[in-house]
């Protein structure tokens, strides 16, 4: 069994998210395995456009894109609001 200090000293914290955009761009990285390089990109366009928008394109990805890799299908309907704002 380990000692104390071996349990604290092994311990990993992690932070968790300051904004709610933030919580909302690692949920859409984990769930449509979004790769590295994109990343950054998924952090950008949920600070800068609308919750509600986002969450939409989200579930719409989820359930539209059967195959394939879905985090392009993500950024495609994003892009749509960007080129056409209302």
């Amino acid at each position: 069994m380990d000692s104390i200090q071996d349990i604290f000293k092994n311990k990993k914290t992690s932070k968790a998210p300051a904004f709610a955009w933030q919580e909302m761009a690692l949920k859409i990285i984990a769930e449509l395995s979004v790769p590295p390089f994109k990343r950054s990109s998924v952090f950008k366009v949920c600070k800068e456009l609308d919750r509600n928008f986002i969450e939409k394109c989200f579930d719409d990805t989820k359930e539209l894109a059967k195959e394939g890799e879905h985090w392009r299908y993500f950024f495609k309907l994003v892009s749509q609001k960007k080129d056409n704002p209302k």
